[in-house]
């Protein structure tokens, strides 16, 4: 990368490049990041300019540095750009709901995707899942919901749907009430039975009891 070009396009270059780097190293959020010194010679740059980058994200809440101990990749998920962002992006309580509504659309699809396919609507973890509700102990609402957008399989869609349930405030968090048992039960075990219709409808049950 040469040196002698605007710098806001330096700073640009380099951040994707971090980027690149962080994908093809597969550093996972809490992995170390290589140090300033060895980013300046991959990448051709002044150590001041992978600073200033460096600098950027972790104001982003994107990496973390520890004096003394390197730099490590934050977990997105929990960083406060979320929030921050949303003060500004909705103002108004309108445009939560949509958020929430637009959550609920890849969970629609994520049911279907479950529901219809052998292989996913008989993983352990749904069995699980209703054994805790039949009995009363309960299960994490967010755990459940979660659950159904890995296992359907779409990484990018899991990403999307976290920073959405990040900008509605979680709005699954707690544990399911007795309130809610019976229609997870039906959801449950429609979904484990591959009655997308019948998992469907319980699902829109049970978001209407918390």
């Amino acid at each position: 990368m040469s040196t002698n070009q605007p710098k806001s396009k330096v700073f640009i270059e380099i951040v994707n490049d971090l980027q690149q780097i962080i994908q093809d190293e597969g550093i996972k959020p809490g992995g170390k990041l290589p140090s300033e010194r060895m980013l300046a010679e991959r990448l051709e740059v002044g150590r001041s300019s992978v600073r200033e980058a460096l600098r950027s994200m972790e104001l982003l809440g994107l990496i973390q540095t520890k004096h003394g101990g390197g730099t490590y990749l934050s977990d997105y998920r929990n960083h406060q750009l979320v929030q921050m962002l949303a003060k500004f992006i909705l103002p108004a309580e309108g445009d939560l709901d949509h958020v929430i509504e637009t959550q609920q659309i890849f969970e629609r699809d994520a049911i279907c995707a479950v529901a219809v396919e052998d292989q996913l609507r008989k993983l352990p973890v749904w069995e699980s899942l209703l054994h805790k509700v039949i009995t009363g102990e309960g299960i994490e609402r967010e755990d459940l919901v979660r659950e159904l957008i890995v296992t359907s399989n779409n990484r990018l869609v899991l990403k999307i749907w976290m920073l959405l349930n990040q900008f509605a405030d979680r709005p699954y968090e707690g544990r399911s009430s007795n309130a809610e048992q019976l229609s997870l039960e039906k959801f449950l075990s429609n979904l484990r039975m591959g009655n997308p219709t019948a998992a469907l409808a319980a699902y829109e049950q049970w978001l209407e009891t918390f």
